[in-house]
């Protein structure tokens, strides 16, 4: 990490979005990860979401795999185009590198998942890019979680999804989306 720059929102606007994980992805941790995995406990005993087959999407070190092993699931795919060695180091996993705009363009869509949890991410994406991006998701699970230190983004209807449900735990907020497909 930069002496001068320590933050990660501080690394964000000095390298951008991908400059700071081309720098830093490969021991990335994600600062929030207690909150995170606080808020995937709350999330899955509030929701009780189908964890047959997860996408954790932006899986960054694994900070979701590892919460939703914890909680019973089995069979998670993860995508990250940046963290794929700290991934593969903690959860003993290989993720995948797909980029959003990649998945916007259909990269993934023969795929089928039972739920999709993105957390720390899809408040980064370009909002020219969101709808596209989400879009493509909402034809592949019935169900996405979306973890956020935000109050964006908001998904919408004519995106693919539909929002049922939000919390904020410990300045973490969770919305659950259903798809509308």
């Amino acid at each position: 990490m930069d002496n001068q720059v320590s933050s990660i929102r501080g690394q964000y606007e000095h390298y951008g979005v991908q400059g700071f994980y081309e720098r830093s992805g490969k021991t990335y941790r994600n600062p929030h990860e207690a909150s995170i995995h606080e808020v995937l406990r709350h999330a899955v005993e509030r929701w009780h979401p189908d964890l047959t087959h997860v996408l954790d999407l932006a899986c960054g070190s694994g900070e979701v795999t590892l919460a939703l092993g914890e909680f019973g699931c089995r069979t998670i795919d993860g995508i990250d185009p940046y963290t794929g060695q700290a991934y593969r180091e903690r959860t003993g996993k290989i993720a995948e590198g797909y980029v959003f705009e990649q998945i916007a363009a259909g990269a993934i869509a023969d795929r089928v998942y039972s739920l999709i949890v993105c957390s720390f991410a899809l408040h980064l994406v370009a909002e020219s890019r969101l709808p596209t991006l989400a879009y493509q998701l909402s034809l592949i699970a019935p169900t996405l979680i979306v973890i956020t230190p935000h109050k964006r983004p908001q998904l919408r209807e004519d995106w693919g999804w539909s929002k049922r449900d939000e919390f904020v735990l410990d300045r973490v907020r969770a919305r659950l989306y259903q798809s509308a497909r």
